[in-house]
């Protein structure tokens, strides 16, 4: 492994594991506010026991993600100096400012944790909620800075240099609120799925059941209102990236000619070499309606973009199928969810659907997953996008190989103990928060 791929290859794996440490601490104060809500309103125990339950969850991911993220932060300035040397006074701002909704973020969770009993019962409830709100005020200031990469702006580029240099245009720029909207969908469905099913496990255990079904009931609404919404904020990025990234457009869809109208590919393998894909399904015209708005507009394809400025096509393709695959699934279970709340029927009679929610556990954090790959590699070569070719940004310092293995060794032992923490979390639910159920 050389320098430069094992460079890239530790920043993929930092966000990887990044993003759902930071999206499960941005989504779950939420339900956790929900919870307290409830049990403020109506004095029921199972709430107040629930909420205490989920509040120590929010800890352990707050306390993983400020590690997690902490080592990005290093990341970018040791493995991409050059990026940073430029980029820095440009996109600074964001990140500042992500800096200070953590740091309130941290002191509102502090409050929270610690003011059962001590503070006002609803000023209590509004620390929980602040702990929700500059949450996810840091994951829309970070992808406002991802966003600018995709999409630079506030400066003038001039014989290599960065002048008349405007911070607050280059956190406002033209991508910001598209990928704001899918990330933070994403994150409510990934999370909201992913809690969902684990309580609904334990509903089919038949353990604490009264306490997993209040809590399977918040947290799928969650996961379904968002995965309902997630299409039309995919629609919503596909226009703005057909504008912005027409390479990037094209390998999502390994459109290697430009066509007029232009099919919309689902499934099919990618040959690079022969510049083909095999066994793909084509629905006429979708495309071009998805990307401009019109079933006959033309879509400009890789065959009109220098060969040295094509993103990687495979690896993109597959991942957007990924993402669009599993979107399109979960959107059908959330559909089905909301039929059965409007039958009025008992979710412990629908033992089907439950299992579907247990199934969908990682499913959501897969197309998450995924998503970023689409982001981040369909973006290639740059790493400012039209600036700076994301090989001429990297540390001309030996031996990264050797740093990628050491923080993989990191990130996965930090996985293991937190899996280790949600699974006695979980066990511990029957002796810390146990009510006699009514018949």
């Amino acid at each position: 492994m050389d320098d430069f791929i094992a460079a890239r290859s530790q920043m993929a794996l930092s966000l990887g594991f990044h993003i759902i440490f930071s999206c499960i601490g941005m989504v779950m104060p939420f339900f956790m506010a929900v919870s307290h809500y409830k049990w403020l309103k109506t004095n029921d125990e199972v709430y107040k026991n629930l909420t205490k339950a989920w509040s120590k969850g929010v800890a352990i991911f707050f306390a993983t993600g400020a590690v997690s993220g902490t080592m990005l932060s290093f990341e970018l300035g040791l493995l991409w100096p050059k990026f940073m040397d430029h980029a820095g006074p440009i996109f600074g701002m964001p990140f500042s400012l992500e800096g200070t909704a953590f740091f309130i973020e941290a002191i509102a969770l502090g409050f929270f944790l610690y003011g059962w009993n001590k503070l006002n019962k609803w000023f209590h409830w509004f620390t929980g909620m602040v702990v929700g709100v500059s949450g996810l005020a840091s994951g829309i200031l970070v992808v406002a800075a991802n966003a600018w990469m995709n999409s630079p702006a506030g400066f003038d580029f001039v014989n290599g240099q960065y002048l008349n240099i405007d911070p607050i245009q280059a956190m406002f720029n033209k991508a910001w609120f598209s990928q704001a909207l899918h990330m933070c969908l994403a994150a409510f469905t990934a999370t909201g799925f992913a809690v969902a099913g684990v309580h609904a496990l334990m509903i089919l255990r038949d353990r604490n059941k009264e306490f997993h079904l209040k809590a399977f009931k918040i947290a799928a609404i969650f996961a379904c209102i968002g995965a309902l919404l997630q299409p039309l904020s995919g629609d919503i990025s596909a226009k703005d990236v057909a504008k912005r990234q027409p390479a990037k457009l094209a390998a999502m869809e390994a459109l290697y000619k430009t066509e007029k109208p232009a099919p919309l590919l689902i499934g099919g393998i990618v040959n690079e070499k022969d510049k083909t894909v095999k066994g793909a399904i084509e629905i006429p015209g979708a495309l071009s309606f998805l990307a401009h708005g019109d079933f006959k507009a033309e879509v400009k394809g890789l065959d009109q973009i220098p060969e040295n400025e094509h993103p990687p096509v495979a690896i993109t393709h597959y991942a957007f199928q990924i993402m669009v695959g599993i979107g399109t699934l979960l959107l059908l279970v959330s559909l089905t969810y909301f039929f059965i709340l409007f039958k009025k029927k008992p979710l412990t009679e629908k033992r089907w659907l439950l299992k579907l929610f247990v199934f969908a556990i990682p499913l959501g954090y897969i197309a998450l997953e995924a998503g970023w790959v689409v982001t981040e590699v369909g973006r290639q070569p740059w790493i400012i996008y039209g600036i700076m070719r994301t090989k001429d940004a990297v540390t001309p310092m030996p031996g990264i190989a050797y740093s990628f293995y050491i923080f993989s060794a990191i990130y996965v032992s930090l996985s293991i103990i937190v899996t280790f923490l949600l699974y006695r979390q979980i066990k511990m639910v029957p002796v810390l928060y146990n009510k006699p159920e009514s018949k």
